[in-house]
């Protein structure tokens, strides 16, 4: 059932056009991740889909008492207000009154937020973060519209988070830059680029493949294209002249060919190494301990990193991790040990904090800051050269700071980071805000970096793709190092860990959340929701339909065998039936047995 359409949309900012005439939809039960390079307009996307901003042009057709809700980059709370009473508001219903309570302390408690009673104007802005997503995960909504839901998410909470959006019955719309996060939960992507909206079905591994296939297909059309034109302009050239009304129309043919526009590849971010030459001596760390208050960060930290490193850091949100990049850079001091830098040694430090940057500056100026030209292995360029390749164009060259998206902010910084040419990189959560493409593109330049890495990151791939080393903070102030990426560290922690504390944990919070609910003297009433007693009613016939379309697209499939393209076509399309079958036979379960129990609850 189709729960939100947009047709004709057109959408501009100044001299900037990031929707032309594009269309867009949200169907019942699709978990939809929506991609694109930073400023071509994903979150005014998720701001029209929400109805926090209107469109230029075009129409937004909700279904009727849909009900949505959307997860900002920035909240805002009464800062006077509890966690527990910022993610129960607006969330009470007739159904849930007595179990909300309870339902918001396990939520809070799977999101790391276990003082329930804290004010918010107490909590960090990655707190404050998760008390806002945990708010929208608690409603009853239709469409939940998520904007970088897993920012400020350690992998657990991740992991957490993506089990719970693929059982969630209702839609998903969000923008993620966590590529395992779209390859779990997705079964859609839709991708901004050049004003359009393109969409594929599946999940993020499967985008990577047809978007190939497509830009294949429209590479081998343009060759014809090309070859016809050379044919016809050598017809012309031969003396061809319009004497007749079939040789007009002829030679116009020729020219309506001459003035199509060619398939626009994508632009590239490209960066050639720099970096600066690095002697023997590298950073030495001994006896590092840091601590606030009574909680130690860490202790008796010792560490020498080795020429062409690649570390990576990880541990829960508020552990230290940050803190000893800081320590490493000198902007923090420890408590006690100390840090020794090479004389040879350059340090360029990728913060999560942009506020530095000054609104008012020109993007050309920010960079020029750093210097005219670099040298890399290309000979030298300029600083508008680089920013071309960084997708700045002339115009957005000139434009002030303060009209940048939040992640072409983050790719300026990155380039300045690298413009001056460091050969040690410290990255501090280096995929917040990036866009996949440049991620993509910043992992084969760390590929091919003649220097040390350090980084901090809960982005699952990224530390696949780049780590050879883990630093993992874990419990007392202990910094456990294990050997390989972060696949090769939940190996290793597992068979340190068994599953089974873990499991004992997740029980414990399971029981004391049944406990509190038993508590209150209540127990919930079972009913269907106005919506889920009409999916009940046609649910079967829904289930036979789907049945009887896969019957007849197989058919089909058997009179096409010999057509590649009609084959493609209904192939795409049984998938598409079967996946919607599916998902009918679970909700005819689920549905079913609630109606079983309901009966039962009437005895």
């Amino acid at each position: 059932m189709n729960l939100l359409t947009i047709e004709h949309l057109t959408k501009a900012y100044t001299e900037r056009k990031l929707f032309d005439d594009a269309q867009f939809s949200v169907n019942e039960g699709e978990k939809i991740g929506v991609i694109g390079i930073n400023g071509t307009g994903k979150s005014t996307l998720l701001r029209i889909l929400a109805g926090d901003e209107t469109a230029d042009e075009g129409t937004v057709t909700r279904g009727n008492h849909v009900v949505i809700r959307f997860l900002t980059q920035q909240q805002t709370f009464d800062e006077k207000s509890t966690a527990l009473e910022a993610v129960m508001r607006d969330n009470r219903t007739e159904l849930n009154q007595w179990s909300l309570e309870s339902d918001a302390k396990t939520m809070l408690n799977q999101l790391k937020i276990p003082d329930f009673y804290q004010k918010m104007s107490e909590l960090s802005g990655g707190q404050k973060k998760r008390v806002a997503l945990a708010q929208v995960l608690l409603s009853d909504a239709d469409i939940l519209i998520l904007d970088e839901p897993t920012n400020h998410l350690d992998n657990e909470m991740s992991a957490w988070l993506e089990d719970y959006l693929i059982r969630f019955r209702g839609a998903v719309v969000m923008v993620t830059h966590d590529r395992y996060f779209l390859d779990r939960v997705s079964n859609r992507i839709v991708e901004i680029d050049k004003g359009k909206i393109y969409t594929y079905p599946g999940n993020y591994s499967e985008f990577v493949r047809l978007k190939e296939a497509r830009q294949n297909m429209e590479i081998a059309s343009e060759r014809k294209r090309q070859s016809i034109l050379r044919t016809e302009l050598e017809w012309l050239a031969r003396g061809a002249r319009a004497r007749s009304t079939k040789q007009k129309a002829h030679i116009q043919r020729i020219e309506d060919m001459q003035n199509q526009a060619a398939p626009v590849t994508d632009a590239v971010v490209e960066m050639s190494s720099v970096s600066t030459r690095m002697g023997k001596k590298t950073i030495e760390l001994e006896q590092l301990f840091k601590a606030y208050g009574a909680r130690c960060l860490f202790r008796d930290y010792s560490y020498i990193f080795l020429r062409d490193e690649r570390v990576g850091i990880i541990g829960e949100n508020g552990c230290g991790k940050s803190t000893l990049l800081k320590i490493i850079t000198g902007e923090i001091q420890p408590d006690t040990g100390s840090v020794t830098i090479g004389d040879t040694i350059k340090i360029g430090y990728f913060s999560q904090d942009a506020q530095s940057m000054d609104e008012s500056m020109r993007v050309i100026d920010y960079i020029k800051e750093v210097g005219e030209y670099v040298t890399t292995k290309d000979g030298k360029i300029t600083a508008a050269m680089l920013l071309e390749r960084f997708l700045f164009d002339g115009n957005l060259q000139y434009s002030m700071i303060g009209k940048l998206s939040g992640g072409e902010r983050r790719r300026l910084q990155l380039l300045r980071v690298l413009m001056s040419a460091p050969n040690v990189l410290i990255l501090d959560e280096p995929t917040n805000d990036l866009d996949i493409q440049t991620l993509t593109i910043l992992e084969d330049y760390l590929d091919g970096f003649d220097g040390i890495v350090i980084t901090v990151s809960h982005d699952r791939y990224f530390l696949d793709r780049i780590v050879r080393r883990i630093f993992a903070f874990e419990e007392n102030g202990h910094i456990q190092q294990y050997e390989g990426n972060y696949s090769d560290y939940l190996i290793a922690f597992e068979r340190r860990h068994p599953r089974e504390e873990e499991t004992a944990k997740v029980m414990a919070k399971s029981v004391t959340a049944a406990e509190n609910a038993a508590g209150k003297g209540h127990e919930k009433k079972l009913k269907f929701t106005f919506k889920e007693q009409r999916e009940y009613e046609t649910i079967d016939e829904e289930i036979e339909a789907l049945e009887t379309r896969i019957a007849q697209i197989e058919e089909e499939m058997t009179a096409h065998a010999s057509s590649y393209g009609k084959l493609n076509e209904l192939t795409a399309e049984k998938e598409e039936a079967e996946a919607q079958l599916e998902y009918k036979m679970e909700r005819w379960e689920y549905l079913t047995e609630l109606a079983e129990q309901i009966e039962k609850q009437k005895k």
